[in-house]
């Protein structure tokens, strides 16, 4: 995935660098192409002007009354000339008149150059000999805003002309052409260039992070969690990876866990299968009827142990096999809580331990499934009755606060060991019993874990204060 953000980061640059450069190459060409169209439409003017002047010239003395006329009334005129988003309100446009020996003897912007020898200048110089003549001077060698472009043209014979015709033009008439073009520049560019990266990030949103949901969904299968499968949007191809991955995860888990419990309880079975057989080759002999009582006895204890494992790992095996509840119901913790109590008290009943049960009067509903949490309730009460001295009392208690409902059961028993409190509830790690006097099945407590995880909840084991175990097992309401 780093990888992959590095990649499309570089492919966004890339194209952000290319989209600069194409607008630095835009931007730097609008301004002198805006300036040549200009000069072209003056170089027509000029000409035309020009040819007005020829047209009343007389003995080489140019007239320059209407000139002046036709100027004035056309500088006059007030315009709403709408050239796409820039209002043309006024003629920016001037004009100078020279005679053969370059000197101006008319000019349009109140007559502020007429007497002047303008024959070095640029435009009459070149018309004069005979060639395009074009200038482009600063009134202001500072400021370049300042720039007016001169275009000239010939009055009379181009070869031998009587004059000049200048008309002149300031840069900054058409600079808000110039600015509104690259204004357009920026704009499609920025818009263009934003759609691509905006693609991009659509992109790498609808299928990079689904890609990392599932990543991390994968990861937790990994660490033994139970995720539910990510919700990753519409996208067909990840989707498609999501659902082969849940069913490869499905497909795996059961081998695996086919295996394990096969293994598991054959390594099991071994113990309680030898002790029966033992005994069983040994009342076939003569032996006084008391060691035959207890030979018998521990037949029976034995094969009652078997078949409390195989129980354990049937239920264990139930919760274990599901990734989700899939039959979840609304139900009442209490009607869960006191089914678990009927089931457990006859073996409290044998063991001498007395149930103590505190029930809220409001119900406690939540989500779940009422046979697994009765399941787990039951294991906790059968572990609390194994580890709890003859004439003793275990305590069960039942709230809902903070949005959570929690079951705790303690007993008075001698308490978990310090270096044992995390390893119970490992599957097949288990204590010796107080009255029993031998280990347990090792199942109880990791039926509960897993049950708790199932409904989003957890359990906890404590030392209680004046000695004993206190189980809390927390599950979310609603």
């Amino acid at each position: 995935m780093r990888f992959t953000r590095v990649t499309l980061f570089f492919i966004a640059f890339i194209i952000a660098l290319g989209f600069y450069q194409l607008a630095r190459h835009f931007l730097a060409e609008v301004e002198p192409q805006t300036f040549q169209a200009t000069e072209e439409v003056m170089v027509d003017t000029a000409n035309l002007l020009a040819e007005v002047v020829t047209l009343e010239t007389c003995d080489g003395k140019p007239d320059t009354d209407g000139l002046r006329a036709a100027f004035e009334g056309a500088h006059k005129r007030r315009l709403e000339a709408r050239i796409f988003e820039h209002l043309k309100q006024q003629i920016g446009m001037h004009a100078y008149l020279t005679d053969s020996t370059g000197r101006v003897v008319f000019d349009s912007e109140g007559g502020r150059r007429e007497g002047l020898d303008f024959s070095r200048r640029r435009d009459v110089k070149l018309t004069m000999a005979g060639k395009y003549g074009a200038r482009s001077s600063r009134e202001d060698e500072q400021d370049s805003t300042t720039s007016i472009l001169y275009v000239a043209a010939p009055v009379g014979d181009p070869q031998q002309p009587d004059g000049v015709l200048t008309v002149f033009k300031a840069q900054a008439d058409v600079l808000p052409l110039v600015r509104e073009r690259q204004r357009i520049i920026y704009l499609a560019c920025g818009m263009i260039g934003s759609g691509i990266l905006f693609l991009i990030a659509a992109v790498f949103l609808w299928l990079f992070r689904p890609i990392g949901r599932i990543t991390e969904y994968a990861r937790a299968i990994e660490r033994g969690e139970r995720p539910n499968k990510p919700k990753i949007g519409i996208g067909r191809e990840v989707n498609t990876l999501a659902r082969a991955l849940d069913s490869m995860r499905d497909a795996l888990e059961g081998r695996r866990y086919a295996e394990r419990y096969i293994r598991t309880l054959t390594h099991e079975m071994k113990s309680p299968l030898a002790a029966i057989r033992g005994a069983a080759e040994l009342l076939d002999e003569e032996m006084p009827l008391v060691t035959r009582k207890r030979f018998l006895e521990n037949i029976r204890a034995e094969t009652a142990r078997s078949e409390r494992l195989i129980n354990r790992l049937l239920e264990l095996s139930a919760i274990e096999s599901r990734t989700r509840l899939d039959g979840a119901e609304e139900l009442d913790l209490r009607g869960v809580v006191a089914l678990a109590i009927d089931h457990a008290r006859s073996l409290a009943e044998a063991a001498g331990v007395r149930l103590v049960h505190g029930s809220p009067e409001m119900p406690i509903h939540l989500r779940g499934d009422a046979f697994i949490l009765r399941a787990a309730v039951t294991n906790l009460l059968e572990n609390a009755i194994d580890f709890s001295p003859r004439g003793s009392v275990i305590e069960i208690g039942l709230r809902a606060q903070a949005g959570q409902a929690e079951l705790s059961i303690r007993d008075h028993g001698v308490g978990i060991p310090d270096y044992a409190r995390e390893k119970v509830f490992e599957r097949f790690y288990s204590l010796r019993h107080l009255a029993a006097g031998r280990k347990g099945t090792g199942l109880g407590l990791p039926l509960v874990r897993e049950a708790a995880e199932l409904h989003r909840g957890s359990i906890t084991l404590h030392p209680a204060d004046g000695g004993g175990t206190l189980a809390k097992l927390t599950l979310p309401l609603g």
